[in-house]
């Protein structure tokens, strides 16, 4: 069983991080060659050492000495691997910084040589210090049988990134760069998948200490609800930290207005008005930038029947007529189990790389082929290729994306990248707010989907710093983390 499970998982590439990868095989060396007792005790002491000694041999004093030496010689070793990562990630960013604007391009960095799937990096990461930390919490350098994993990598960047943000924090300096910006996902971020935000759940606690600490706190979620009714789903959705957000006396008006929610990946936008005492609908002419006032609404039907009738067939093809449904609404269309059915994750998988090949399908052709715009007896448009017709311009670059929702699977117009990038502009159409403007390097977003393909948190990546986590206890740990040494600076 778990042989199979091994021979699958490297096939499914998508499912993966190649930097995460890279690093936990840079500290399987350390781990072969170092976190061993027994060789240790060979190694350094080998003169005394016979072939019949074995640690089981050894007085309990000598055995915990010598465990306590294996332990710091692996810290060691691992830390050096960390330091080496870091000053890669360092050269990255210097080499970043030299080609912005620039025609003729610097040669890209060697971690961009060795992994090439890598992103931009918005601040440095101090590696180093972030496994220190890790290492006193999980006892990586003490294990013997299990090297580093991806787990462990993955929560390390994660501190890593919580380290950074804090260390530029300058509460007196508006203007200095600091962290102003945090925003969330939904499900298995800050609430348990299909569950809501409850008034007893940890993180409402953590929300409302960032909120006093002058954060912008945003909620940017696949959840799409449309128009002034939709508050009243995402109230549902997160009432916990509403309510506690109107019966506060702690916050301030103006940092009770500072929470705002981002509907539909990057559709709807709301925001939490005192006066209301809730979370108000913000028209799309305020917010709107001219990339998305350009795109087509016939573009977006087309975008959305076609993924529609794609859905249709991968239903039929897994024999799931009768155990989903396939929901189409404005700017999304997914499909989702019925009550009581569970649909394979071997399935949402299959489902959710086909819709992303069918899309690219789709961008290609709304960009190279010729089409009109017919009128059907029912006064609904709808695109009709023709050779001999105008085409349609490539300016309006309509942004989709296709996610894994762990029990369903969706296709979305818009993404993550664009929701946070919106919120950031959004926040600073004042020039005179003191806190603007708001960088990639001044923003976090937390989420728990990012994978390759298929995770719609990914994308956040291109706007944000981010920290990858696996459950809101998670969530509310690299809050802890993260409050904790903002309000040492601030005390």
């Amino acid at each position: 069983m778990t042989s199979r499970y091994r021979v699958e998982y490297q096939l499914k590439s998508h499912r993966r991080d190649e930097l995460i990868e890279w690093i936990k095989g840079l500290l399987a060396v350390p781990f072969v060659l170092h976190a061993d007792a027994e060789n240790h005790l060979r190694t350094t002491n080998e003169a005394n050492f016979q072939s019949t000694d074995s640690l089981s041999s050894l007085p309990q004093r000598s055995f915990d000495k010598l465990e306590d030496q294996v332990a710091m010689e692996c810290q060691k070793r691992y830390a050096e691997v960390f330091r080496d990562v870091e000053k890669l990630i360092d050269r990255t960013i210097y080499i970043d910084k030299l080609n912005e604007g620039l025609i003729v391009q610097h040669p890209e960095s060697r971690l961009r040589k060795l992994v090439p799937s890598v992103g931009k990096f918005f601040t440095s990461l101090p590696l180093v210090e972030a496994f220190l930390i890790e290492d006193e919490r999980r006892f990586i350098s003490r294990r013997r049988l299990v090297s580093p994993s991806f787990n462990d990598v993955r929560i390390i960047l994660n501190t890593a990134q919580v380290l950074a943000l804090t260390k530029i924090y300058d509460l007196d300096n508006h203007k200095a760069d600091r962290l102003k910006l945090i925003t969330f996902d939904g499900d298995v971020t800050l609430y348990e998948d299909g569950q809501n935000l409850t008034p007893d759940a940890p993180v409402v606690e953590r929300l409302m200490k960032l909120l006093k600490l002058n954060m912008f706190i945003a909620v940017v979620t696949a959840a799409g609800y449309p128009g002034k009714s939709g508050a009243e789903n995402y109230y549902y959705r997160l009432k916990g930290l509403l309510d506690r957000i109107k019966e506060s006396d702690e916050l301030t008006d103006v940092q009770k207005e500072n929470f705002f929610v981002m509907g539909g990946e990057s559709n709807y936008l709301f925001r939490y008005n005192v006066r209301a005492g809730k979370l108000v609908f913000i028209e799309a002419d305020e917010w709107y930038p001219p990339l998305m006032a350009l795109w087509s609404k016939f573009k977006i039907n087309y975008i959305m029947d076609s993924t529609y009738e794609h859905l249709l067939l991968l239903q039929k093809r897994f024999d799931l007529v009768d155990n989903t449904t396939i929901i189409k609404k404005e700017r999304s269309v997914g499909i989702i189990p019925n009550k009581g059915y569970k649909i394979l994750r071997e399935e949402l998988e299959e489902m959710v790389l086909s819709c992303s090949n069918k899309l690219n399908d789709i961008l290609t052709k709304l960009s190279s082929d010729l089409f009109s715009i017919d009128t059907v007896s029912d006064h609904q448009e709808r695109f009709t290729r023709r050779n001999s017709l105008v085409e349609l311009t490539q300016d309006e670059n309509i942004r989709v994306c296709a996610f894994n929702g762990g029990q369903d699977v969706w296709v979305d117009i818009g993404d993550k990248a664009l929701g946070v990038e919106l919120l950031q502009k959004f926040l600073c159409r004042e020039e005179l707010l003191q806190s603007c403007p708001i960088l990639k390097s001044e923003s976090l977003h937390v989420g728990d989907q990012f994978a390759s393909v298929g995770a719609n948190d990914y994308k956040a990546r291109l706007s944000a710093c981010t920290a990858w986590i696996a459950s809101p206890r998670e969530t509310v740990a690299i809050l802890d983390d993260l409050i904790a040494r903002m309000e040492d600076i601030v005390n």
